[in-house]
């Protein structure tokens, strides 16, 4: 059964520094304060890993978390690229950034792999691109019935998944609808789970169209109020489009990164997302 935790008690718990950590969440339900929250901990030598890297990732790679990225892409969504992300890849700053990169489609059957317990994943993918020629985790392989030519990418199975939600009741039952990505299947393929919610109910009530993570699934829940700012929650907040500007202003800059990170991650002590008490990227600055 799930135990209901803090976030700050959740992230010392469960993410471990050389941990391999994907934190999950398509447009929808980013899982920020989590993020934030880590790199608040000041976690170190992460291999973290997620479909679409944004923010929250640039945000991790410029505290100096991660060592490696395992992805599909990446940039700032409507806005451009991520300047941390890319000035850690180009220039080594904070730190040397090794990268693994996919398709959608291959990171998504990676993780379908693991949460089945199987050892590899099939599909008819990267035909006609050059990532199998960059990347060591795609390699062609045979069906043994009909001869055709596929691809064969390793499951993945990180140490912790992390993900945001809407609900969870207080046995640790998780609800989740609207637009999602693989947070079910990140959750399931891990060792470890977290996962962040709007709110802590007594009772769950059907949604069309939601789905439950069962208690069992995960290891711990924590409520965080707008922990996924400044994406969305179906039911509970708009997307804040201002913010995504708001980063590329901070991000392209290591001095104006390091301020951000001083006065709005380290200088919290909260668990609620520092960003999140705030309804605007106005009153983020």
């Amino acid at each position: 059964m799930a135990e209901i935790m803090s976030l700050r008690d959740a992230v010392a718990s469960l993410v471990h520094d050389g941990d391999t950590v994907a934190l999950e969440g398509f447009t929808h339900l980013i899982p920020h304060a989590a993020g934030q929250e880590i790199i608040r901990q000041r976690r170190r030598d992460l291999t973290l890993v997620r479909m679409t890297p944004d923010v929250i990732y640039d945000q991790l790679i410029g505290a100096g978390c991660a060592r490696k990225l395992i992805f599909s892409w990446g940039g700032n969504p409507g806005v451009g690229s991520l300047h941390r992300f890319r000035d850690a890849v180009q220039n080594s700053w904070p730190a040397p950034l090794e990268i693994e990169e996919h398709s959608h489609a291959g990171m998504a059957n990676r993780y379908v792999a693991g949460a089945s317990g199987l050892p590899f994943a099939v599909l008819r993918g990267y035909t006609g691109t050059d990532l199998p020629r960059h990347t060591d985790t795609i390699k062609p392989i045979t069906c043994p019935f009909t001869g055709e030519r596929l691809t064969a990418v390793p499951a993945l199975n990180p140490d912790v998944a992390v993900v945001h939600a809407q609900r969870a009741d207080r046995a640790g039952n998780v609800q989740i609808w609207g637009l999602v990505g693989v947070q079910k299947e990140a959750v399931l393929s891990a060792k470890r789970s977290l996962v962040t919610v709007e709110e802590i109910v007594d009772e769950l009530t059907p949604v069309p169209g939601g789905m439950v993570l069962p208690a069992w699934a995960v290891t711990a829940v924590a409520e965080v109020p707008r922990g996924a700012h400044p994406s969305y929650a179906q039911g509970y907040y708009e997307r804040d489009n201002e913010y995504y500007e708001y980063w590329d202003s901070v991000g392209r800059d290591r001095d104006s990164f390091q301020r951000w990170l001083d006065e709005k991650v380290f200088s919290q002590r909260t668990d609620t997302h520092p960003d999140a008490r705030l309804d605007t990227a106005e009153g983020a600055r």
